[in-house]
C-alpha cells in the first residue's frame, strides 16, 4: 500500500542537498545493496552516461539500472529490508512493463529495469550480452558498472523515442564507425523496430508485430489503440491473453498516487467505470475521425 508520508519526506529531504549530490550518493547506495544481494547491475542514463557521449553530466531525478533477471527477486528483498518501498510495479509502470520503481525517504527513487524498451532479445540474453561489454564507472567513490559506450548510445536513442523525439543529439555527434557499431548492436539485441522509430524508417517494419506499439509510442494515440498495440506486440498467445485480461483493470499504483492513499474498493470500482467511459469516448472519436477522413 502506498502512503503519502514517505514520499513527502523524500521530497523534503531531497531539497535539503543539491540533487546532483543526493543522486551520486543514491547511486552508490543502490550499488552497495546490489552487491549485498549478489545481483549484477548495469547503471544507465543520468550521470552514468559516459563523458564521451555527454561531456556535462545530467543527473536526472532518479537512479536507473538494468538488473540481472535471475537476481531481481534477491535485490527486491534486499531493497525492502533496507527501507525502500515499491512505488510503482512492473505491471503498471509502462506499456512495456519494463521497470519497477522504489522510493526511499533519504535517497529518492530507483528504477529497477528488467529490460530496456525496444530491446527484443530475451531479457537474460540481452543482459548477458550488455554485461560482457560493460565499462567501469564510479559514484561517491563506489565503483559500479555501466554498459559499453556503444550500448549507451543505443540506449539514448531508444529512450528518445519514448519521449516522442527523433534521433537525440548524441547520434549526430558519432562518427561513421561508431554509428556502424551501434547499428550492429541494434541488430544483435533485436532493437531494430524501436531504432527505426527514431530514425524515421518505422514504416519499413509494418509487417512486424511491434510496429503499432512503436508507432503509438513515438507518435501518440488513444489509449484504446495503445492497448491493442500492446496485445499485438506480445510474442505468445499466453502473453496476449494476459494483456487482454489486464487492459480493463484499474492502475491502482497511479490511482493511489492521485488520491494520496491506498484506494478503497469503492474507489477502484468507480475508477473502473470511469476508464470504461473514457475508453468508449476515445473509440468513438477515433472512428469519427476515420470516417470523416474517408469522405
Amino acid at each position: 500500500m502506498i502512503e503519502p508520508a514517505p514520499e513527502a519526506a523524500a521530497e523534503r529531504r531531497a531539497g535539503a542537498v543539491p540533487a546532483s549530490i543526493r543522486l551520486r550518493l543514491a547511486r552508490a547506495a543502490v550499488q552497495a545493496l546490489a552487491e549485498e544481494a549478489g545481483a549484477r547491475m548495469l547503471h544507465i542514463k543520468g550521470d552514468a552516461t559516459d563523458p564521451a557521449l555527454r561531456a556535462e553530466p545530467r543527473y536526472g531525478t532518479d537512479v536507473d539500472a538494468l538488473v540481472d533477471p535471475r537476481r531481481i527477486r534477491a535485490l527486491h528483498d534486499t531493497l525492502l529490508a533496507h527501507g525502500w518501498r515499491v512505488y510503482s510495479t512492473f505491471r503498471f509502470g509502462s506499456s512495456f512493463e519494463h521497470a519497477q520503481t522504489y522510493l526511499h525517504e533519504t535517497w529518492g527513487y530507483f528504477d529497477l529495469h528488467r529490460r530496456f524498451p525496444g530491446i527484443g532479445l530475451a531479457d537474460q540474453q540481452a543482459f548477458d550480452l550488455l554485461w560482457a561489454q560493460r565499462s567501469p564507472r564510479a559514484s561517491a567513490a563506489r565503483t559500479y558498472w555501466a554498459p559499453g559506450v556503444d550500448a549507451q548510445a543505443m540506449i539514448l536513442v531508444l529512450n528518445a523515442v519514448r519521449g516522442k523525439g527523433g534521433m537525440p543529439p548524441v547520434w549526430h555527434e558519432l562518427d561513421d564507425d561508431a554509428r556502424a557499431r551501434v547499428r550492429g548492436l541494434v541488430e544483435e539485441l533485436h532493437a531494430d523496430v524501436a531504432f527505426a522509430a527514431a530514425s524515421g524508417e518505422l514504416d519499413d517494419y509494418r509487417d512486424r508485430r511491434e510496429y503499432l506499439l512503436w508507432k503509438v509510442t513515438s507518435q501518440g494515440g488513444p489509449r484504446v489503440v495503445e492497448w491493442w498495440a500492446r496485445l499485438r506486440a506480445q510474442p505468445t498467445i499466453g502473453g496476449r491473453i494476459r494483456v487482454a485480461v489486464q487492459a480493463p483493470l484499474v492502475n491502482t499504483d497511479r490511482l493511489s498516487r492521485r488520491l494520496g492513499h491506498a484506494p478503497t474498493r469503492g474507489q477502484v470500482i468507480a475508477e473502473f467505470f470511469r476508464r470504461g467511459v473514457r475508453g468508449l469516448g476515445e473509440a468513438v472519436g477515433m472512428l469519427g475521425r476515420t470516417w470523416r477522413g474517408r469522405r
